[in-house]
């Protein structure tokens, strides 16, 4: 299965030069990386080519890498069911940059690629109603960034006594626990609930 992949990445490469930048195997897994710029053009010649035919797209996701200067990944992957193989298209892009949404080849990247803007601001141009979709109308920010605080910011919900939509701060509602990382035959320093039972 390795080298089936590793010469499909081989040939997606030769017929995508300049627009595909990479291809590797890892885990059994073929992840091709892409020019942000080329994405619809490579997604369209991986659906249309009769050695790939990814008609099959599975979802769209993002990654931060805030040290990076392009800090995030587009991720899509995708699915030939003819040819029984399955691929990631990778991406990077910054916050400014926008990157070509993917909808006039896969209809289904639309919810994919508004998550994508409403949890990371990655700007998608030619989408055809880019706003937020999980997150409310009036969120600030983008909570799956690395630099998103989590606390100071405000939550929306719907309050049964008072029959409304509430705003009120962001609580944490478990505790902060202190992990020692000591394998389970070590023990820990501190007494689970329960243990003591154990000693009697």
């Amino acid at each position: 299965m390795t080298e089936a992949l590793a010469a499909l990445g081989e040939h997606i490469k030769a017929s995508l030069p300049g627009k595909v930048t990479g291809a590797t195997v890892s885990f059994g897994e073929l992840t091709v990386q892409a020019e942000a710029a080329d994405i619809v053009a490579v997604l369209r010649f991986l659906r249309d080519d009769a050695a790939c035919l990814f008609f099959n797209f599975t979802d769209l996701c993002g990654a931060d890498y805030p040290a990076r200067e392009k800090r995030f990944d587009v991720v899509y992957h995708i699915l030939s069911p003819r040819l029984n193989h399955r691929i990631r298209v990778k991406l990077q892009t910054d916050e400014m940059t926008p990157v070509p949404s993917v909808i006039e080849i896969f209809p289904a990247a639309n919810w994919y690629e508004r998550e994508a803007y409403d949890f990371y601001g990655i700007l998608f141009t030619g989408h055809p109603d880019l706003r937020r979709i999980l997150t409310d109308y009036g969120f600030e920010g983008h909570p799956l960034r690395k630099d998103f605080p989590l606390t100071g910011f405000v939550e929306v919900r719907y309050d049964d006594a008072e029959k409304r939509v509430v705003y009120e701060p962001v609580k944490l509602v478990q505790e902060f626990r202190n992990f020692d990382f000591l394998s389970p035959w070590e023990g820990t320093e501190y007494v689970l609930p329960g243990d003591e039972k154990a000693k009697v």
